[in-house]
């Protein structure tokens, strides 16, 4: 029996057991849209822009280890996805964006709503499609899904043109092989072996885990490899909730706006193990001074990552869960040796450094500090809460005063640094599990980018709690400009044009909270975790508060500005009051 491509489609997503969509409808996919009408075994999420539909599809994502899909039409719908797509595409995210596309036939002529959105998602997917003929579209969809998962997952989109989509034929889903693309799992033993054996010569080593760690299931390998060796774990942003946050071995997160103890034991290591991390410049800061007397070992999936972008001593390439395990198992039988001895002068001098200049901030009963409603938060979630951020400051903070001690339960935008990734990526996840509590941690700014969806939560009954810590500055680009623009707030300042957001909450029909003083965060929150309906907590903060730890741009990573006493920083801002 044949059926239409559009049928098609939805068998196919069936098949790949998509139970959710995010999506916006547009011309050349109604008929796509009208099958989902009926439809019981997909849930269609109409968000309010296509920039949230693919963002909440990468939250979906990546709280769930499941390929995120979006849908949308040509044209604007299509070309609006490309921050969405270009945030999953540096971080590694598996989601499957189908967009709409003209009938084939007007291809290339300037139709109506036509964009190349092939050419134009290139740079930002990990593989792209433009189905030309109904009979591949079952196949096409398989092998997006299989390429989207698999190796160091990423973005796929599918062009689907009208015709296409309306042209029928017999529906099959067939075995795929993809002969130019085989990513490697297993590790190469001999590599793995000398891996293990340069962790027994070592004195002063240190795992730096990220995000290819939590991608890969590795959590529990990586927990075994640092505690049975006794070495210490710091965690890229994108690594954090891969090693427990409070436990005794955990340093936090390297880099720009890292613990300190942190970068100065990456500085001091004589071997660096990094799992499923690229050496992004925020980690690594003036290449030539990174790790100076450091053997470094590198395992990633990804063979382009290795040596991309600092010397490797030892490359292993594959996943990181099975390079792990293999890894364990060989140091276990084959590297005998005393851990606690070898390690004990190391511990002592990193604990040293703890001490010295521990992760805090000065505290005031008189203005809320944005770390403490993170401290806050932290507190009462124990931990067990998705968080999502915006990007800037409230991000940095999160990662520096949130512990997270699971994967799958932070979500930020690292690579791209998308300012609105939060709210719609929180709601993704709130789908995904509806009675966890999912809280975004956003800035006054960055909310803004993407505000109109709280539509798409109150509509769909989902509970997301929002706290914004309202500085009414950009505030990270405010930051910057203090210490190295001799204090001139070029359009940075907001105070005048920052919305009521307790207003607009409650024109959408969600709660609106407010906290201006410290004594009424704790209530606040409270009252809001509570509260099944989608709330959002306006906490008016120190607009002078900065991010520190901070490695200025140029400077090795153990060179740090930290804050000042409060009194000097005081005669400073006076003049900007």
């Amino acid at each position: 029996m044949k059926i239409s491509g559009a049928e098609i489609f939805i068998e196919s997503l069936k098949k790949e057991g998509v139970k959710h969509i995010f999506g916006y409808p547009g011309g050349v996919v109604l008929n796509i849209f009208d099958l989902l009408y009926d439809n019981k075994d997909i849930q269609l999420i109409l968000t309010r822009h296509e920039q949230g539909a693919v963002h909440a599809a990468d939250g979906y994502a990546r709280s769930t280890g499941k390929a995120g899909v979006a849908l949308v039409t040509s044209g604007p719908g299509a070309t609006n996805t490309i921050t969405g797509i270009a945030t999953a595409s540096m971080d590694s995210v598996p989601i499957v964006v189908f967009s709409g596309q003209v009938p084939t036939m007007l291809i290339g002529n300037d139709a109506f709503q036509e964009a190349d959105i092939v050419g134009i998602s290139r740079p930002c997917t990990k593989y792209n499609y433009l189905a030309k003929d109904v009979k591949d579209l079952s196949r096409i969809v398989k092998e997006a899904f299989y390429i989207a998962m698999s190796g160091r997952p990423g973005p796929v989109l599918i062009d689907l043109p009208k015709d296409v989509t309306a042209s029928k034929t017999e529906f099959t889903w067939p075995e795929i092989k993809i002969r130019s693309y085989n990513p490697t799992y297993e590790g190469n033993k001999w590599m793995i072996t000398q891996a293990a054996h340069a962790i027994g010569k070592s004195k002063r080593a240190v795992i730096i885990a990220g995000g290819g760690v939590i991608l890969s299931g590795g959590s529990k390998e990586l927990r075994e490899l640092a505690e049975y060796t006794e070495i210490p774990v710091t965690m890229t942003l994108m690594g954090l909730g891969s090693f427990h946050g409070n436990h005794k071995l955990s340093l936090g997160m390297p880099g720009m706006h890292g613990t300190y103890y942190a970068n100065k034991a990456i500085q001091g290591s004589d071997l660096l193990i990094a799992i499923g991390m690229r050496f992004d410049d925020r980690v690594t800061g003036k290449l030539d001074a990174f790790a100076p007397n450091a053997k470094i070992i590198q395992i990633d999936i990804d063979p382009t990552s290795i040596r991309k972008n600092v010397r490797v001593d030892i490359p292993i390439v594959g996943d990181v869960k099975r390079v792990l395990t293999l890894l364990n198992k060989i140091l276990k039988e084959d590297v005998k040796e005393q851990w606690a001895e070898v390690r004990k002068a190391w511990l002592k001098q990193i604990d040293e450094w703890r001490q010295e200049r521990p992760m805090t901030y000065t505290y005031s009963d008189e203005v809320i500090k944005p770390q403490f409603v993170v401290e806050k938060i932290c507190e009462l979630t124990k931990g067990n809460a998705i968080i999502s951020t915006e990007v800037g400051q409230n991000q940095m903070w999160t990662a520096q005063f949130y512990k997270f001690n699971k994967p799958r339960t932070l979500l930020t935008s690292g690579g791209l640094g998308t300012m609105g990734y939060g709210f719609p990526a929180a709601i993704g996840a709130q789908l995904a599990y509806p009675d966890k509590l999912v809280i975004d941690i956003a800035g006054d700014g960055s909310i803004q980018m993407n505000i109109q969806e709280l539509a798409t939560a109150v509509i769909n009954k989902l509970p997301v709690k929002v706290a914004i810590l309202n500085n009414r500055y950009l505030g990270m680009v405010r930051q910057w400009q203090e210490l190295f623009f001799k204090e001139r707030y070029s359009h940075t300042k907001l105070d005048e044009s920052v919305p009521d957001f307790v207003k607009i909450a409650e024109a959408y029909g969600a709660v609106g909270l407010r906290a201006t003083k410290p004594g009424e965060v704790e209530p606040v929150l409270k009252e809001a975790f509570k509260t099944k309906r989608t709330v959002f907590m306006d906490f008016v903060v120190d607009w002078k508060e900065k991010v520190f730890p901070m490695v200025p741009p140029g400077a090795p990573i153990d060179q740090m500005l930290f804050e000042e006493p409060e009194e000097k920083a005081e005669k400073k801002l006076k003049a900007v009051k």
